[in-house]
């Protein structure tokens, strides 16, 4: 099983939220840290012990990490991963909404949330990050512990890109936007594949 996580909320109450991506690399908020605080009480009261921690190099995502695994006993130690490394927005990179969409337009946003299709300007290698994606799932023994993966909103949606059957499930969600302090869980089907029993929950 795949428990994969959006990092908590790194802007304030009242402060505008921008496109933050691989080049912001800021902290967590106050609310952020409850946020994981609460995800990490979640897992820990569903009985869930990790046999792995991947998490990506940007600070607000090792925050989470951490604070997940806060609630666990003799967990693992993070592992770094840079395919789950926030992408790149280009032009748009730190950049309200307003202005994002002043830029490219509501329509295109639409899309990356309902299809992982970029933005033109946004520097995203979905094939690079589905393959390392499929790599992951594929490699994993379904009897092991569950694996926790701490993300951005940017690469956890290429997670539902590395099956077709993640695909199929991803065409009835009705957003692959994960919420800041939200999650995933993917995990292996009947059939042999992979499948999406929860997306985008908080606790």
């Amino acid at each position: 099983m795949f428990v994969i996580v959006r990092h908590g909320n790194t802007f304030a109450a009242g402060e505008a939220p921008r496109r933050i991506g691989a080049r912001t690399d800021i902290p967590l908020t106050e609310k952020g840290m409850e946020q994981a605080r609460a995800l990490g009480e979640l897992f820990a009261a569903k009985g869930w012990r990790f046999g792995r921690v991947l998490v990506s190099p940007l600070l607000r995502t090792r925050q989470t990490a951490d604070a997940i695994l806060a609630s666990q006993i003799a967990p693992p130690s993070p592992e770094i991963a840079d395919f789950l490394r926030e992408i790149d927005h280009g032009p748009d990179e730190n950049r309200t909404e307003d202005e994002v969409v002043a830029r490219i337009g509501a329509e295109a946003l639409a899309a990356w949330d309902r299809d992982a299709a970029a933005p033109d300007g946004w520097q995203v290698d979905r094939a690079a990050r589905i393959d390392a994606w499929r790599a992951l799932l594929l490699a994993a023994d379904a009897d092991r512990d569950p694996v926790l993966l701490v993300t951005s909103n940017g690469a956890a949606r290429f997670a539902l890109m590395a099956d077709p059957e993640l695909q199929a499930a991803a065409g009835d969600l009705a957003t692959l936007k994960l919420p800041t302090g939200g999650y995933g869980i993917v995990r292996r089907s009947r059939s042999g594949g992979f499948e999406v029993t929860v997306w985008g929950e908080r606790p």
